[in-house]
């Protein structure tokens, strides 16, 4: 485990050598040292070159890793957005361990163009720290045309429910959400 975690963090400075057996680490930027590695990889050694330095304003750096960020995004056939913003009600158990959170779209955006891009799978939170999903997806129609879909997300413990509200809190501010208490 503390091989992975060092070849994971220090994959860009490590040194390898052309054994296929063997790989062994100069450099780590952890406290775990790694030399004499061993591996059941077969195939060819790939080796990078060192990072490029590039000049800013007369002195030299390393250029550092670029950190990116997703736009807090709904899912019903991933790889697609969906545009409406829902309705989203809370409900939390009295003792705090559970709770479920129910969105509703009205005229979801994923009817106009789910004949193109497939059937709905699911129901998908995506944002910098991950995804969060749910199958709990039912479609409602108004004669025989479809007009919204309830998605509901379950959390079964405070760790699931704080994740879900980290999520919660970015999704409303790039979509203008507000949170009103009933």
């Amino acid at each position: 485990m503390a091989a992975m975690h060092c070849l994971a963090l220090s994959s860009s400075i490590c040194k390898f050598r052309h054994h296929h057996h063997s790989l062994s680490a100069l450099v780590s930027l952890s406290s775990v040292p790694c030399r004499g590695i061993r591996s059941s990889f077969n195939g060819m050694s790939l080796q990078l070159p060192p990072p490029k330095r590039t000049q800013n304003v007369g002195s030299s750096h390393l250029s550092s890793p670029i950190t990116m960020m997703v736009k807090p995004a709904i899912q019903f056939i991933q790889g697609t957005n969906e545009q409406t913003v829902p309705d989203v009600r809370l409900t939390k158990s009295r003792d705090g361990t559970n709770g479920v959170a129910t969105f509703i779209f009205e005229q979801p955006s994923v009817f106009d163009s789910s004949g193109e891009l497939g059937d709905i799978t699911g129901f998908y939170m995506i944002d910098e720290e991950g995804v969060l999903q749910s199958v709990d997806v039912n479609a409602k129609f108004v004669n025989g045309k479809p007009a919204t879909i309830e998605a509901k997300y379950i959390m079964r413990n405070p760790q699931e429910w704080d994740r879900f509200m980290r999520f919660m809190e970015r999704y409303s501010q790039a979509n203008g959400l507000q949170f009103i208490k009933k």
